[in-house]
């Protein structure tokens, strides 16, 4: 059969290049050949041309959102070299809410490949391979198929008159390298693409395609800011979420259509560039009358349906009941308008300060100051506080106008600062209608964007306000009594309920270390407002608590956690046998989140400095064994060694047959001394 083969290769010598071509559903793949002849020892370009059906696409190297990119294993003759795909300019197509990168119609992906030297004039080459793609449309649908190309070997290598000038032109229009290009990605919400160009064609068409398809969110709006000297692209990163601490490599594209240039960057972290549109506020499209009219409409519905939602309705319950004191007095009216003005004042410093903080670049919409950490612990002790005072825990006497006294007393100050915080717990929620007019806010000039959430103030503040204002309303009240001073204690306990809410909304950003150090603050604050009845003393005493307990909990407060000097690896008999067969030496902690004594030594004796030296020095390997759940295993290795519970240590030393269980207290002296050999 070989032979057969080497006589079928000798007779194609003399003949023009022939191609095979697989056909299937959604794309017609053929290889094809600049040159139609090769000399040896010459790299020609071959290009896998992708013919596409009408409403599909084939994907670039990074797929976007979904997708693969189209994959070629070759089967070459000895000798022959294949180099990687040289990728062409995708298009960004969307699809729904989703961004893929790839292309349509045609696309020619060109491959060098190098022939030997050793290859001999007269005889063919069969150039093979096995192609992978995906094709998708309103489905997706995976293909594949193999191409080949028989291609004469001659001292002389010609050009293809076909395909020559076609590959060439294809090979022109590859992405390129310019050295006049610089680009840097800084860090922030979202990160900052800043490039500076050479000439300002096409830059307010720029867009970025990264290479890497986790780095950067391929279906988040990329909103151009054009400079003096460059442009500046807000992105949003991907699955990795180092963007703006690393490089970042990918491809620029300015302008459309025929126009449209490519090239190839690699943007080192830093500050972004000057006069490159860093400081400029993303171009939105204007708003016309009709659509200015339906988003102030929505607006006003949102804030509306706003009252009845769950962040809301503690809020207001307690204005109602404070409120139902003094229903059928006279300065009811006032307080209405003091509370109306509270929400407006609110809701437009809330808009104020969107505006400002997107005009510095940052990506903020709606709820977006409990993004922070810190934030997030300061309204989950607010509600907590309001809640030991709607509970009767302590009053504030004199103080109507600060802290939770605000929410739950009467006065003036009381129905503005109600308001005020009405406004503050409803920013986790968004009610029906309020999605589609924020949205128009956030992207408009700053005199749409307050108009928009003016109109949602409106409705927001309107139900309440009509109460104080509308004496057939407030017959509806109940009249004061005993009933009062009950449903304001239950009130209490949505109050709890909102502070328990935020507390886990605080586990997604800062984990347990920040959940545990709100607990702390909470029990500190709590201590304080109970001792705070026994004079003024004991209220020092309260303070100094909570100011301690406050620099202790700060840094994970804000997200900020203090990275471990000695790294560990998870315990199990297996790993402990496999370190020891290699004659290295174990150090294991049996530990758990629960065990304060564990993680008191823990941060005094093991995560040190010094200990993670004498550990890389002596070779040693650091097992942490968790038992804060239920573990057999753990427990069986516990009882092995004599111990109830934990914390225990063990070193096993390189050729000791057992173990040395080191003594408690333990001290960072006693562990470099027992790595070291120094104790037996």
């Amino acid at each position: 059969m070989f032979r057969s083969l080497l006589a079928l290769l000798f007779f194609l010598a003399a003949t023009p290049a022939v191609a095979q071509t697989p056909t299937v559903p959604n794309a017609q793949v053929t290889l094809r050949s600049a040159r139609a002849a090769v000399a040896p020892g010459e790299t020609f370009t071959v290009v896998i041309q992708q013919t596409i059906r009408e409403h599909w696409h084939t994907y670039w190297r990074n797929p976007g959102a979904a997708g693969e990119p189209t994959e070629i294993t070759w089967r070459l003759p000895q000798g022959f070299t294949a180099g990687d795909i040289l990728w062409p300019t995708p298009d960004a197509i969307p699809f729904a809410d989703l961004v893929n990168y790839g292309y349509s119609n045609e696309v020619l992906l060109p491959v060098e490949i190098t022939a030997p030297a050793s290859a001999r004039p007269g005889q063919s080459v069969l150039l093979a391979g096995d192609l992978t793609w995906v094709a998708c449309s309103d489905i997706c649908v995976f293909e594949g198929g193999q191409v080949s190309l028989t291609l004469p070997v001659a001292a002389q290598g010609s050009d293809d008159p076909v395909w020559g000038p076609r590959i060439a032109a294809a090979r022109a229009a590859l992405p390129q390298r310019n050295e006049a290009i610089v680009a840097r990605i800084s860090e922030g919400a979202p990160a900052r693409l800043s490039v500076t160009l050479p000439d300002q064609a096409g830059a307010r068409q720029a867009y970025f395609f990264a290479f890497n398809p986790d780095v950067v969110n391929p279906s988040a709006p990329q909103r151009v800011r054009v400079g003096p000297r460059g442009v500046t692209i807000p992105l949003e990163a991907g699955a990795d979420r180092n963007l703006g601490t690393e490089p970042l490599d990918g491809l620029l594209v300015l302008g459309e259509g025929r126009a449209r240039r490519a090239f190839e960057i690699i943007a080192t972290p830093g500050a972004p560039l000057p006069d490159t549109g860093a400081d400029a506020r993303p171009e939105a499209p204007p708003m016309d009358l009709a659509a200015l009219f339906s988003a102030l409409l929505f607006a006003f519905l949102g804030g509306l349906i706003l009252n009845v939602m769950p962040c809301v309705l503690p809020v207001l319950s307690v204005k109602a009941l404070a409120f139902a004191g003094g229903a059928h007095a006279k300065e009811a009216p006032r307080q209405g308008a003091l509370y109306f003005a509270g929400v407006i004042v609110s809701f437009m410093a809330l808009a104020g300060l969107l505006i400002a903080l997107r005009g510095a670049g940052e990506a903020v919409g709606w709820g977006f100051q409990l993004q922070t950490p810190w934030v997030t612990a300061a309204l989950s002790l607010l509600f907590f506080v309001i809640g030991l005072n709607l509970a009767g825990l302590f009053s504030v006497s004199g103080l109507e106008g600060a802290g939770s006294g605000l929410a739950a007393r009467g006065g003036d100050a009381g129905a503005f600062f109600t308001g005020a915080l009405a406004v503050i717990a409803a920013t986790p929620c968004t009610a029906p209608f309020m999605a589609g007019a924020l949205a128009a806010a956030l992207t408009q000039p700053p005199e749409i964007t307050l108009l928009i959430f003016f109109a949602l103030a409106l409705g927001f503040a309107l139900p309440l306000t009509l109460v104080h204002f509308a004496p057939g309303l407030r017959n509806l009240i109940p009249k004061p009594g005993a009933w009062m001073e009950r449903v304001r204690n239950v009130l209490a306990f949505p109050m709890f309920g909102a502070a328990a809410w935020l507390a886990w909304v605080l586990t997604a950003q800062t984990g347990a270390n920040g959940v545990l150090a709100l607990l702390a603050l909470g029990a500190a604050l709590a201590f304080m407002i109970f001792v705070a009845r026994w004079g003024r003393i004991w209220f020092a005493v309260g303070a100094v608590a909570l100011l301690v307990t406050g620099f202790v909990a700060w840094k994970p407060l804000t997200g900020q956690q203090t990275p471990a000097v000695l790294a560990h690896e998870d315990w199990s008999p297996a790993r402990v046998a496999e370190l020891r067969g290699e004659g290295r030496g174990v150090f294991v902690t049996f530990t758990a989140a629960w065990c304060i004594t564990c993680k008191v030594y823990e941060a005094a004796a093991i995560d040190r400095q010094a200990v993670a030296t004498a550990f890389r020095d002596e070779n040693v390997v650091y097992l942490k064994a968790d038992w804060t759940n239920r573990d057999p295993v753990i427990a069986a290795a516990l009882a092995e060694h004599g111990s109830p519970g934990v914390p225990l240590y063990l070193y096993y030393a390189p050729g000791a047959r057992e173990p040395v269980v080191l003594p408690q207290p333990l001290t960072e002296d006693l562990v470099l001394d027992t790595v070291r050999g120094a104790n037996p």
